[in-house]
């Protein structure tokens, strides 16, 4: 199962809010429901968190065995 909890705490980490992403980086809300609810996102998408967050992509996501 993929999970987008490391976003939330690179985002807690770095001192940036939903608030600034929207309105700084243009990212959409749509976006952050779906990384929220763990939906896929696109490698696209990926590489665009990294480079506004300046991070690696496990700091955004991680990779669970389904049981």
């Amino acid at each position: 199962m993929i999970s987008y909890e490391p976003f939330y705490e690179t985002l807690k980490q770095k001192n940036i809010s939903t608030y600034k992403l929207i309105n700084q980086f243009g990212i959409s809300r749509s976006l952050l429901d779906r990384l929220k609810h763990n939906k896929p996102i696109s490698t696209v998408t990926l590489n665009d968190l990294c480079s506004i967050l300046h991070c690696k992509v496990q700091d955004i996501i991680k990779f669970t065995e389904d049981k």
